[in-house]
């Protein structure tokens, strides 16, 4: 749905455009607090406002930017504790096995929600 074209003001950051933009605007009003806090949650999952309001109205997972970065760090933790466990022969097996597990559980939970 997304393609990725050549920015103007920065050729080496390429910009998303939505080959079918949504055709209809809708007008909201939100308390000032309100929309603070919905800036801040967009700032954080890395999508404008716009897009951030639309995913939350229709139902659509948002998956703030940090949470992605630490699942690929978990994911990167996760392939040095295989490597381990596999070159040691299996010696930290009962071990690496523990902190797998935690390492996994640990994903999930990031992955259905975030951290909460």
């Amino acid at each position: 749905m997304d393609e990725r074209v050549e920015s103007k003001t920065h050729p080496a950051a390429p910009r998303r455009v939505r080959k079918e933009a949504p055709g209809v605007r809708l007008t909201v009003r939100f308390a000032a607090e309100d929309i603070e806090r919905i800036r801040a949650d967009a700032d954080m999952a890395g999508l404008t406002t716009s897009e951030f309001v639309r995913r939350r109205a229709l139902g659509n997972a948002i998956v703030p930017h940090t949470d992605r970065t630490m699942l690929n760090e978990l994911r990167r933790i996760g392939g040095l504790l295989k490597h381990v466990h596999n070159e040691s022969g299996g010696t930290y097996s009962k071990d690496t096995a523990e902190a797998l597990k935690v390492l996994i559980d640990y994903m999930k939970k990031l992955a259905a929600g975030g951290d909460k």
